[in-house]
């Protein structure tokens, strides 16, 4: 079974982004321009808008026009958009422009491009997408692509839905002229995605630092906006001087930030970012080249995208010569968290764990001794000539051997499995002292132990495969 969803991504120490001039922060500011495509009668859908207004708990009208949701959303266009505008128009913003709602706007469209701001598509309609079948989504993102040109004198290089499907990022990939795509909330860095073979660069979005929670429930005034705004930028900054920068994404819409007592808040956090140095206020645009040029996508290898014979193949001496542990690996659920050393070794230690326990004996028996007759007739596996290599047990001095020899023969007829341990984590006189004690300890107490260094070994072995 393959899981699609990656747990993951780049796990506890991502990608230093090298942003320009050693920036310790960029922000990344989207006005979304959904005003004139919402759902309406008068547009053509079945029902009136229910989503982000200023009326509690609204729901659609199913076959009617909602006279106070239109002209909320009218604000957005007559004023709240200018207000933004003047907030903003000598910062570099990414406006989420939804077409059919920019076609409608005119003058605002033009006062975004003389801004330079830059303009993404937000669909061709901000609609629910859920339920709308496959090929009917591509159509709209077809046209959406078509007007966004048309009225604004270039194609869309990025493209964020909003009201997704689970189709929208696939169909996104497919439509093949956007440089980003926005739907995604995964991760605070930009990131590639890989759809039928191909890497399409993911700029994430979010809805937490987003005047959207003015509607639902969270933001009530614009003093908790602010302050919300406040303690994320210096979260983020902090983490950026630590040397981890990240991206600030904020959301804004006209008919929500646009009001007086919300843009305020909107002015004094920008005050508030350009007080500090190392800030790059980035269009989505600019973070993405700027992505493509610092990360560009690498092509390797990936286990959970292996078929099953050359998984096997490439693991299945981990744990040694029990290929069965990864083939139970490969046959249960596979996904993007098994694709790094630590993911896969979590995932075959769970595996060996539920073995059977002359299953797991048979593992701890597979083992060779340390320094011994294998060893001396070079009949170990390749990972186990290296690993004794390197603890130095392949150039021993007679007394060694012979030392070597004694504890490993006490040791089996004493616990009925070789001593194992990982010889990677050791020297040559660590482990001779391990074996000396170890040799003296109960068979359940060593079973537990030589169970841990099985898993240990396999671990280490992963790291070097996956590096």
């Amino acid at each position: 079974m393959r899981y699609s969803r990656d747990m993951r991504g780049y796990g506890e120490n991502p990608p230093d982004p090298r942003w320009p001039g050693g920036a310790r922060i960029a922000i990344q500011i989207v006005v979304n321009y959904e005003e004139g495509g919402e759902n309406s009668i008068e547009h053509g859908d079945a029902a009136s808008e229910g989503f982000l207004s200023e009326i509690p708990g609204a729901q659609p009208w199913p076959g009617q026009r909602h006279w106070n949701m239109e002209t909320i959303y009218d604000y957005g266009a007559r004023a709240g958009f200018w207000r933004l505008h003047r907030i903003l128009k000598d910062i570099p913003v990414t406006v989420y422009g939804v077409a059919t709602a920019l076609q409608r706007s005119p003058e605002q469209t033009r006062a975004m491009i003389d801004a330079g701001w830059e303009m993404a598509t937000h669909g061709y309609k901000w609609i629910e997408y859920k339920d709308v079948p496959r090929e009917a989504e591509a159509q709209h993102i077809a046209e959406a692509v078509r007007i966004h040109t048309e009225v604004t004198g270039s194609r869309p290089l990025g493209f964020y839905q909003g009201r997704a499907s689970m189709n929208t990022v696939a169909l996104g990939c497919e439509e093949g002229g956007f440089e980003y795509l926005a739907d995604t909330y995964a991760d605070e860095l930009p990131f590639w995605h890989v759809h039928d073979g191909k890497p399409q660069l993911m700029v994430p979005y979010t809805l937490d630092a987003n005047d959207m929670r003015f509607a639902n429930g969270g933001f009530t005034n614009g003093e908790e906006f602010f302050l919300y705004l406040r303690d994320a930028f210096d979260n983020l900054y902090r983490e950026g001087v630590e040397g981890a920068p990240k991206m600030l994404s904020i959301g804004l819409h006209c008919r929500l930030a646009g009001r007086p007592g919300r843009a305020e808040a909107v002015r004094r956090f920008i005050e508030y970012a350009r007080a500090h140095e190392g800030v790059w206020f980035a269009t989505r645009l600019d973070i993405a080249r700027h992505w493509k040029q610092m990360h560009p996508y690498q092509d390797r290898s990936r286990p959970s995208q292996m078929g099953r014979d050359a998984f096997v193949k490439a693991f299945g001496g981990i744990y040694e010569h029990s290929s069965f542990i990864a083939e139970r690996v490969w046959d249960g659920e596979m996904g993007a968290t098994h694709d790094s050393a630590a993911g896969l070794a979590a995932r075959m230690a769970q595996v060996f764990r539920a073995a059977s326990d002359d299953e797991r004996l048979g593992v701890l028996t597979a083992h060779p001794d340390l320094a011994g007759k294998l060893a001396a007739a070079r009949r170990l596996t390749a990972e186990s000539t290296a690993e004794q290599a390197s603890a130095g047990l392949d150039a021993l001095t007679d007394a060694e051997r012979a030392e070597f020899t004694r504890l490993n023969d006490a040791y089996t007829a004493k616990h009925g499995f070789p001593f194992i341990i990982a010889v990677r984590d050791h020297d040559k006189a660590g482990i001779l002292a391990a074996m000396r004690a170890r040799v003296e300890n109960d068979t359940p107490a060593e079973r537990e132990e030589a169970e841990a260094q099985v898993m240990r070994i396999a671990e280490l072995r992963l790291k070097e495969a996956l590096k």
